[in-house]
This record gives structure tokens, sequence and C-alpha cells, in this order.
């Protein structure tokens, strides 16, 4: 029997090539691949300054780190994500606390944010930093949140794990216009690969210079930036107590080469969510709504059923079929770790009706269109034989 992944990555003999230049070079870590990565991030998303780091969680604990949260402070993100949005702020000592979603795009709601700022004003329970969500690939309605931030004096991460190749109002995700970092992922199963990887986007210099300073234990080398007069060309000196996030110059070079194709990338997952939708459109299932201000990178093709007891009748058929579907998110206010923490089922009901009525199905850029024939007629005789 076949099997057909949810994700996977897109390996060529290009990226072989890359990857076997650096091995037999002079430079396995904090080499010049890891700055002509960071170059090619720059050109795509056109972004003043990229810092490549190992994972995307690592670029998101950074970006805070560099924002200086910290205890009695709070961390907002939205509650369909993945953990690491919102433990980012608890690595930090933040509190963390999340906003519902919209129910057509399942991203941060514009609207639940506005409510939710009015009534922590009142109480002087402000966020420091809110973290949207580009769920799926489709991003937030930045200008909005945007907006907003300048009346609430808040700041912006915008997760993109989803969302490299994405674009809002024309311009594309990681430009930062509307926030002041933007994360990326670097996953098998993201838009491109370096195996594990990450990166913050911003056009803040002087952010980008503490967070290149806090990848690597917090140690400079610029006597710019020392307390103390330099020694000599041998010198560094820890400013702060930093960590070690950095990426090698193998997985560098590997994301290099990926860049090199992330329009086409992008093109067949555009073509694969366009051919999803002619295939289920009469099938009864929801299917993925998109925003008129945004194109989505398409990283994940989620459809709603009828609810909890359809949805794991589907699920267990198309696994029984060989097709590994998924679920974007079981919501992080229902993880044991935040409900210690006194989350509750019902806090954000918007994301928990949309999650208990969720499944992910494969996409990504080797998928044959006779795949999602098969996986279309698949979910077809399983919702018909629910029925």
């Amino acid at each position: 029997m076949k099997v057909i992944p949810y994700g996977t990555q897109e390996i060529e003999q290009q990226d072989l090539d890359a990857v076997v230049e650096v091995l037999r070079s002079a430079w396995l870590t904090q080499g010049p691949a890891i700055e002509q990565f960071e170059a090619a991030l720059m050109s795509a998303t056109q972004s003043p300054a990229a810092i490549a780091v190992c994972n995307a969680t690592a670029a998101l604990h950074l970006a805070c780190m560099a924002m200086d949260l910290g205890p009695g402070d709070r961390l907002w993100t939205s509650p369909n994500t993945f953990i690491a949005s919102a433990n980012c702020g608890r690595y930090c000592g933040a509190a963390v606390d999340f906003v519902d979603i919209d129910p057509a795009t399942y991203n941060m709601s514009v609207e639940a944010l506005e409510v939710k700022l009015k009534a922590a004003a009142l109480k002087k329970q402000l966020p420091k930093i809110v973290v949207p969500v580009h769920f799926a690939g489709q991003p937030c309605d930045m200008q909005a949140i945007h907006q907003l931030s300048l009346e609430y004096g808040f700041r912006i991460i915008e997760d993109a794990a989803h969302a490299l190749g994405a674009s809002y109002r024309d311009e594309p995700i990681g430009n930062c216009r509307y926030s002041d970092a933007t994360i990326l992922s670097f996953h098998p199963v993201k838009i491109i690969t370096t195996g594990e990887g990450g990166a913050v986007l911003t056009r803040d210099l002087e952010l980008a210079d503490r967070i290149r300073m806090l990848r690597t234990h917090g140690i400079t080398r610029s006597p710019a930036h020392m307390k103390s007069p330099s020694e000599g060309a041998w010198y560094y000196q820890q400013t702060e107590l930093g960590l070690n996030y950095r990426i090698t110059d193998i997985q560098a070079a590997l994301g290099t080469s990926q860049m090199t194709r992330l329009e086409s990338f992008i093109d067949r997952r555009r073509q694969c969510a366009a051919q999803y939708n002619s295939l289920l459109r009469e099938t009864g299932v929801g299917l993925p709504w998109q925003a008129p201000y945004g194109r989505s990178a398409w990283h994940l093709y989620v459809i709603q059923l009828s609810g909890t007891e359809e949805r794991k009748h589907v699920f267990d058929r198309m696994r029984e079929a060989g097709i590994l579907v998924n679920v974007h998110y079981i919501p992080v206010h229902l993880q044991p770790y935040y409900r210690d923490l006194d989350f509750q089922p019902g806090d954000f009901p918007k994301a928990e009706h949309y999650y208990s009525r969720a499944i992910t199905l494969p996409l990504y850029p080797g998928l044959t269109k006779e795949d999602q024939a098969y996986i279309a007629n698949t979910l077809r005789s399983a919702v018909f034989a629910h029925a």
C-alpha cells in the first residue's frame, strides 16, 4: 500500500551538491554559508535583516529576549498554533494568554484582540508582545493588528513558520512593515527546509544586532558593542547571558539551495490547493476560505467536518488507506501544562470548535494529481459512510 504523508521535504541533486560542497570546505559552522542563506532570505522577504538560527522555537525565544520580555510581562498569541508560539513567553518568565480565532481564517481575530485589549487596559494588564500566527500560510490582518499596537503600546512578533512565500497586501510576509520581527521555520514539512532551522527577520538593525549576539552566548567581537576597550584582534566579550542557538553551514547551504526554488514550491502548493478545491467542492466538507488581503503559502490544507465523531471516523479511515492525514492544532490552552496555569475548556470557544472538526490533508510540492484524486475519493467515501 502506498503511503502519502501530510507533508515532506523536496530534495534535489543541487541540494545534495550544496551540502557536499560545505562538507568539503573549511567551514562547517559559523562560516560564510550562513550569511549567504541570510542574504537569500532578505532578498525573498524584502527584510533589511535576517538572523538564521537552529530552529523556529529558538527564533521566537531570541526575539522575545531581545525585546526584554520577562517576569511581570505578558505575551498573547493564538490558541490555534504549535505550542512554541506560547512557550517562548514562558521561557522568558512572562505570563501567557490567548486571543480567540476568526472562524473564517482560523487566524487571530482582530475583533477579539481589540475587545481583550480594552478590558486589559482597564485592569492595567496589557501585553508587552502579541504573536499573531499566520496559520496554514494565510496571513493575519497585520495592518489592523499594527494599528492596535500603536494604540495600546505592545510589540509584534509575526509567527510566519507556515508563511514563507506568502504575501499580505501585495508585499512579502517577512518584510516586517507591520511588526517588530517575523520568525520563520525550516522544518522538513515547511515551505523550504534546512533539516531543522529557523530565522528572525526585522527592520530594526539594533534589534538584529542584539539577536545575533544572543544567538551566540551573548558574545560580541565588535569593539562598538563591548563594555570596555578591546585588547586585540583575538578579543571578545560576553556582555549578557545568551544561548547557543546557532545554525550550521551545512544546514544553511541546504537552505540557500532550497531558496532558489521557493517560487516554484509556492506555485506548486497553490496548484495543489486549487485542485483540492475542485475535487472536494461537492463533498459537503468545509473548505479553507482565503481573505482577500493576502495570498497564502499553503503550508497546510485544512478541511472542516461536521463534528468530533465524523472527524475520528474520517481520520481513521484515511489512515487505514495509507493517507497520513493530521490535525492542526490541539488548542494550546487545552494542553496539560497550560491547564495547570488555570486555562479551561471553553476559554476560547471558536478555536475549540474549529479544532473539533479539523483534519489536515496531505499537501507538498511532490504530491501528484493521482495522489490528490485518491485522497479525495477516499475522503468522499469516508464521509458518505459515516453519514
